[in-house]
């Protein structure tokens, strides 16, 4: 059992820039697959970003690339998201997530999630 902790949401204005991280406990951390999804008001969860073991793989969502870093720290047992140029549109409960498929992109493919930490992005 992995417990899944986010933290370092908040409100920011467009353009700031903001960093998440995902604190894992329990069994180990370095065999998952950790993803960031994220979820706006009246909408469906989305895949954000995913890495895998090692870091030596990554994907982004097409709607945050080239803006946010997915990282991870398996010494820490910790996940990061750093976003830059946030927009309204970021705005969203951003939730980690640890799989074993690299690179899945979808929700129902992951094991063990943390409650999610607020990002509200002001215009």
């Amino acid at each position: 059992q992995v417990q899944l902790v986010e933290s370092g949401g908040g409100l920011v204005q467009a353009g700031d820039s903001l960093r998440v991280s995902c604190a894992a406990s329990g069994r180990t951390f370095r065999p998952y697959v950790m993803t960031w999804f994220r979820q706006a008001p009246g909408k469906e969860r989305e895949f954000v970003a995913t890495i895998s073991r090692s870091g030596g793989s990554i994907y982004y969502a097409d709607s945050v690339k080239g803006r946010f870093t997915i990282s991870r720290d398996n010494a820490k047992n910790t996940v990061y998201l750093q976003m830059n140029s946030l927009k309204p549109e970021d705005t969203a409960i951003y939730y980690c997530a640890g799989g074993v498929k690299i690179g899945s992109n979808r929700s129902d493919e992951y094991t063990y999630w943390g409650q999610g930490t607020q990002v509200t992005v002001s215009s």
